[in-house]
């Protein structure tokens, strides 16, 4: 393309820079028409296309620790008459501004889904894809703005750390893919943020933790045709209505605040256990048939929901990297920053299930890290721009990940839990002194044994 006299060089040909092996996903005709879909086009001469645009919001997320200008020079760096003219940062930023959030959000919806394929055990139960939904935070600037618009953690009564974003995503439980997002602030609650996702889960079993219970959520899920497996507190549905010959029982989950039974709560099967004679843990469930659902099934299911957990950390440890911060100071701009992180981090389980497909492995087997690392070289080298070098670089990633591997499935592993981030390393409570001689590695362990807890007839 030939740049007019006096324009800046980035303006005539940026738009045919790439993204390395996430172009195979994000294509330029996918971000033509994502564009197209939310009416924003490039209205102002001499500006960053958006087009481009779109492409440097997700290696902003793909180079979360680099600076804007880094991250342009990633992008460029074999292109002499771009790397030699960087727009500064301010033109980029304007140019985000008016790319706005909604644009990576649509991109996310469109990219987002399942991805494991029918046969792959870990993904199903009973023909029902498995699903975990759960929420994570990720601190962002401390700008007015920022902490007007998503809040942030409080302690008497002054605000205390970063303002923080938070995201409740609905996981694939096989694959760490994720099936659909919902993003708000710190005061807001990630029930109301899953509510937002049922319609996404019809027809899977999805697995929450006993943050989550509650009659507008389990209505919301099940009237879409999902199916839930919650863990609770002892005091939720605590009053069996019918003992069942398994030991489980069915009992009534009524609103907030409201004591016995009551026409806005809802049946639900209530499933106990302990695992290795531990605490007793409580599953909810609207698979009431015992026979067709057995309970010692459905309590070895419940652990599926730390997939949810392992793909938080693949985003917020590796990915955007350890207690990072977003680069983003205006709220848009976050939201802008969140989709690109979750656009990007699905594009990688892409390539995960790619190159375990080609090998016959469980999507567990390959390392996101590894992953991660080489889609970075494919930008810096600019070597999967078209469709044929995207296929050579996966055969070569392939044949790297092969030599990783042991052929055997992953053993069952386990690590202690450890406050990690207390709010001040000067407390005077000994319960936030951590002492890292006392962790343990991650190793391997055997297989837990589940007892199931009967209910106890009255």
């Amino acid at each position: 393309m030939i740049v007019e006299p006096g324009m800046h060089p980035w303006v005539g040909i940026s738009d045919h820079v790439r993204l390395g092996v996430v172009t195979r996903w994000v294509t330029p005709e996918l971000v033509g028409e994502v564009l197209e879909k939310c009416g924003v086009r490039d209205k102002k001469s001499g500006a960053l296309p958006a087009g481009f645009m779109v492409y440097f919001t997700l290696a902003l997320a793909l180079f979360q620790q680099d600076s804007y200008d880094d991250v342009a020079e990633q992008l460029v760096g074999t292109i002499p008459e771009l790397a030699e003219s960087i727009p500064n940062k301010s033109s980029f930023t304007r140019a985000r501004k008016r790319l706005g959030p909604r644009v990576l959000e649509t991109l996310f919806r469109e990219l987002a889904g399942p991805l494991a394929p029918i046969g792959l055990k870990s993904a199903f139960y009973r023909e029902m894809r498995l699903a975990a939904v759960d929420g994570f935070v990720l601190d962002v600037p401390d700008t007015p703005a920022n902490r007007a618009v998503f809040g942030g953690p409080v302690k008497n009564g002054q605000p205390a750390g970063f303002p923080q974003a938070r995201v409740v995503t609905l996981t694939e439980c096989g694959t760490h893919a994720q099936i659909d997002a919902s993003v708000g602030g710190f005061n807001g609650g990630e029930p109301e943020l899953a509510i937002k996702m049922a319609d996404a889960a019809a027809g899977m079993l999805v697995i929450m933790d006993r943050g989550f219970p509650g009659v507008a959520l389990w209505k919301a899920y099940t009237e879409a045709g999902a199916h839930l497996l919650i863990r609770a507190r002892s005091s939720v549905a605590a009053r069996p209505v019918e003992h069942l010959p398994d030991g489980t029982y069915l009992a009534r989950m009524n609103l907030a605040g409201q004591k016995g039974a009551h026409p806005g709560g809802v049946l639900v099967r209530v499933v106990e256990y302990r695992v290795d004679g531990g605490e007793v843990i409580r599953l909810l469930t609207d698979l009431v048939d015992p026979i067709a659902y057995p309970a010692t099934e459905l309590a070895g299911l419940y652990h599926s929901r730390w997939e949810a957990e392992s793909a938080f950390r693949q985003i917020k440890t590796f990915q955007r990297g350890p207690a990072e911060v977003l680069r983003s100071g205006a709220p848009d701009l976050v939201r802008q920053e969140v989709w690109a992180h979750l656009v990007v981090h699905h594009c990688l389980t892409q390539v995960i299930i790619a190159l375990a497909d080609d090998n016959g492995i469980d999507p567990d087997r390959v390392s996101f890290v590894k992953v991660l690392k080489h889609a970075r070289r494919s930008v810096v080298r600019q070597c999967t721009d078209t469709p044929v070098k995207v296929k050579e670089f996966l055969a070569v990633l392939a044949a790297k990940v092969r030599r990783k591997l042991d052929n055997g499935a992953r053993r069952l592993r386990e690590a202690d839990r450890h406050l990690k981030r207390p709010d001040s390393k000067y407390s005077s409570k000994l319960s936030y002194r951590i002492n890292t001689r006392d962790r343990r590695p991650t190793r391997r362990i055997t297989a837990k044994v589940i007892t199931l807890q009967p209910a106890i007839v009255q």
